[in-house]
């Protein structure tokens, strides 16, 4: 979810959305318009690109109107103005007009860095949306969805979304939305696997959890069915070797309650549970059996091999047989 900082209020005169997440950019405008025409119903919003903003335009957009009318104007990529433009932006940031938001939408990386610099020296208003690589932030951010549309869902539903839907923030929003308006109750595991149950077979996560189950068939239709629907190659072996190594912290752990656990593995207490219930068959030669093999695997999916998918198959059939050496020995 996007992180505000400094003030609070959408309708302060400037606001700078800092990220690369457009969701997130989307929303931090969409948040200051309805605060606008919350307060004046004819509020004239302009939404421009650096190619619309040329130098002049923002002095004559911000200038004062006979009819004292309220505006938003909304800059997006604010670190590719023009050098000339970013003056008038500049100088405008050192005295804004009345009933005018500016919203300045910006990359927050080095380019543009002297305009982000203003802005904040200003005390712009600030909203952090940063991009979300970490599956622990996809998570977060299906979890504040669900707050913020006043339901309850358990842990297990939510990563069982991220897991369903991957990485798009988009997405997992209109699906949380899409839970939220149809189903009574507590959002669980079950409703979501009912739900997206065809996106969670093509997800990595469900190849990884088929495979340390030592569940060879499914394990292998789950990755056909992922490499099918254009799931990166990369992602799968990412995701066999969490899985992996998760087997082997828990299995080299102290016993302990799933919450004690979970503060010394960094895993949260759903998980613990989760790969208590996936190790029963493992031994410590099995686990460094499937390394090796998630490792040879990722190897063959970046270009050591003449094949990824035979790669990614000898991984998943390899980890299976190692989730059930505990019988064999």
């Amino acid at each position: 979810m996007a992180r505000k900082t400094a003030q609070d209020d959408p309708l302060a005169p400037v606001t700078l959305a800092v990220g690369q997440e457009d969701l997130l950019l989307d929303r931090a405008v969409r948040e200051v318009v309805a605060a606008a025409r919350a307060a004046d119903a004819d509020t004239d919003v302009r939404d421009l690109t650096p190619d619309q903003l040329q130098p002049g335009t923002l002095a004559e957009l911000t200038s004062p109107s006979l009819f004292a009318e309220r505006k938003v104007v909304v800059v997006r990529d604010a670190q590719d103005l023009s050098a000339d433009t970013v003056k008038d932006v500049k100088a405008y940031l050192g005295a804004p007009a009345e009933e005018i938001t500016l919203v300045l939408l910006h990359a927050g990386g080095a380019k543009g860095k002297g305009l982000l610099d203003a802005a904040r020296k200003a005390g712009a208003r600030e909203v952090a949306c940063p991009k979300m690589t970490k599956p622990a932030d996809r998570l977060a951010f299906v979890r504040g969805e669900f707050r913020t549309l006043g339901r309850s869902a358990t842990p297990e539903a939510c990563q069982t979304l991220v897991d369903a839907i991957g990485s798009d923030l988009r997405e997992l929003a209109s699906a949380a939305a899409q839970l939220v308006a149809d189903v009574e109750g507590t959002i669980d595991e079950a409703v979501v696997g009912r739900y997206y149950t065809g996106r969670a077979e093509a997800s990595s996560f469900t190849v990884a959890d088929r495979a340390v189950e030592g569940r060879t068939a499914e394990a292998l239709e789950a990755l056909r069915w992922s490499l099918a629907t254009g799931v990166a190659p990369v992602l799968i072996t990412s995701a066999l070797a969490q899985g992996v190594r998760a087997i082997g912290k828990l299995s080299s752990a102290r016993g302990g309650r799933p919450a004690d656990l979970a503060r010394e593995l960094g895993m949260p207490p759903w998980k613990i549970d989760r790969v208590r219930q996936q190790m029963r068959g493992w031994t410590p030669d099995g686990v460094a059996v499937a390394l090796r093999a998630v490792a040879e695997a990722d190897a063959g999916v970046k270009g050591g091999g003449d094949d990824p998918e035979y790669a990614l198959e000898k991984a998943v059939v390899t980890i299976a047989r190692a989730a059930r050496s505990r019988g064999r020995g």
